[in-house]
């Protein structure tokens, strides 16, 4: 039998629009004739718009902004948006939400409640994913290497300016990377050679965070590993990112197509094997579960060193992490339902666990 599957994608994150590009994607790869598939889009105003069943691709971004007269419209009942005792029950949701309010815990831990599968990471691993700084304290915990780094909340920024500049020259060395903590696809990251530079850039990661991390810069080569799996999580081959501009930032990844990608990365078989160790370490020591994508340094003297994982990475054309799958043997559409699957066991195994 078909299953019925929603595709939540949108949402309220400064990454609302690169949702939408992973959604058209992921309509493109599924397989129509397994799957019911309907569009819930949340506005950029937090309103959850239900339409009516796909039956083919979506070909444009603006077919999925679905306007207000949909099927359904419900902006604060969502559990009976989503439980609908008319229509028969979704069998799994794919959250295709980027940033705040969508890989960060909070759908998921809605969807919890509501007693639906869905893919990817549950509350835990997506909440401690999205935290930039919780995840290096558990990724220090698992005793994986990483950069140097300082972290402080905007409000001890705008009282202890002096302070905090005087320890992050203290600590860290130029150039240093300035982010917020919660928020992905590079949105709001800097690079930073100077104090002047610095200030700019934590005032302007300020508009996205409360909190900010800042992190010493480092001569590497950027390698990327994608996982999949539950408990016993699979490793694609590796990939390196060449961007073009100074690092791998928001246009880098969703607008340039001059960001060169080299698949498998051209490093030793002993990089691969330390780099699967330490990605499936990462998606252990956070509990994660359906994919992640983990992000190294890799030095000149191929000394490895984990810079975080992703634990929604997107399903553009040109991301990376359906790229490494499809690189290690695995079909965007093959990847998509793998994915589904392992969502379903999960929830199973829940059910078990919760009824016996």
């Amino acid at each position: 039998m078909k299953k019925k599957l929603g595709l939540l994608y949108g949402g309220k994150s400064a990454e609302h629009d690169v949702s939408l590009s992973t959604a058209r994607a992921v309509t493109q790869a599924l397989n129509f004739d397994k799957f019911d598939v309907f569009p819930i889009f949340i506005t950029r105003e937090g309103e959850w718009r239900k339409g009516d069943q796909l039956t083919a691709p979506v070909e444009s971004i603006e077919q999925l902004q679905l306007g207000k007269g949909t099927q359904d419209s419900i902006p604060n009942d969502v559990s009976s948006f989503l439980l609908n005792k008319d229509e028969k029950e979704f069998d799994v949701i794919f959250p295709l939400l980027h940033g705040t309010n969508g890989e960060d815990g909070t759908v998921q831990g809605l969807l919890e409640v509501l007693n639906l599968p869905y893919v990817g990471n549950g509350v835990l691993a997506s909440s401690a994913g999205m935290d930039k700084v919780v995840m290096k304290q558990l990724f220090e915990h698992a005793g994986l290497k990483q950069v140097p780094y300082v972290y402080f909340i905007r409000k001890e920024w705008n009282k202890n300016q002096d302070a905090l500049i005087a320890k992050m020259e203290e600590e860290l060395t130029w150039p240093m990377f300035v982010k917020p903590a919660n928020l992905g696809s590079s949105v709001g990251i800097s690079k930073a050679s100077n104090r002047e530079e610095l200030i700019k850039a934590i005032d302007l990661a300020s508009k996205y965070d409360r909190k900010i991390i800042v992190e010493t810069g480092i001569v590497a080569r950027e390698v990327e590993m994608g996982v999949l799996g539950n408990d016993s999580p699979k490793v694609s081959v590796p990939g390196e990112i060449k961007p073009v501009t100074d690092f791998y930032d928001y246009d880098s990844k969703y607008n340039d197509n001059n960001t060169g990608l080299i698949i498998p990365a051209p490093v030793t078989t002993d990089v691969v094997e330390r780099m699967k160790d330490m990605a499936i370490r990462a998606f252990k020591v956070l509990d994660c579960s359906g994919l992640v994508r983990a992000d190294f340094f890799v030095t000149a003297e191929d000394d490895i060193i984990i810079n975080e994982v992703n634990t929604m990475p997107g399903f553009t054309p040109v991301s990376m992490y359906p790229i490494l799958w499809q690189n290690t043997g695995v079909t965007y559409s093959d990847l998509i339902e793998q994915l589904i699957d392992l969502a379903i066991e999960r929830h199973d195994e829940k059910q078990q666990l919760q009824y016996q």
